[in-house]
């Protein structure tokens, strides 16, 4: 299905971020699978300790390898910077997979240890990305587009 988006993000995380956040990352970093990791909610079970959520529910970040659509690899790596953490990720993700995203997106934005750009997202057929800034701890997305369209819609083109 061609409703793909690259995810690009690359940002650090502030010495205060929570290591409930920190081992919720690494879990749609597809880099933990232990009890206790997970999005909120996840409880321990099904084989080997694996976290059991949803069926809706699956690690956002953690692909790897050739991406099918945007060209490029699909990578996701956090790694300790000091006494905080360092991210950088690039994913394809697909329409329906954003408003799962968008929770984590925030939640970087509210942890990122600097004010400014900390990723951006494309529609993949799209030339212009959506810029995501973090601001004062929250999340701002600025549309790069000339005519302003995308700015009113958290997606290009309002595409969901």
């Amino acid at each position: 299905m061609g409703d793909m988006y690259a995810v690009d993000l690359a940002l650090n995380l502030r010495t205060t971020v929570p290591g409930a956040f920190v081992d919720e990352l690494r879990w749609h970093l597809g880099t933990t699978c232990g009890a206790g990791s997970g999005p909120s909610g996840a409880t321990a079970g099904g084989p080997a300790g694996e976290v059991a959520v949803s069926d809706d529910v699956f690690p956002l970040l953690a692909e790897r390898g050739p991406a099918a659509r945007i060209g490029g690899l699909l990578t996701g790596e956090l790694h300790r910077a000091g006494a905080g953490w360092a991210l950088t990720a690039r994913q394809e993700v697909h329409a329906e997979s954003l408003t799962d995203l968008d929770p984590l997106l925030e939640q970087l934005a509210r942890h990122s240890a600097t004010e400014g750009v900390i990723g951006q997202i494309r529609f993949y057929e799209d030339h212009v990305p959506e810029l995501l800034i973090s601001e004062s701890r929250s999340l701002v997305r600025l549309s790069l587009r000339p005519d302003g369209s995308g700015a009113a819609s958290p997606y290009p083109h309002g595409r969901a």
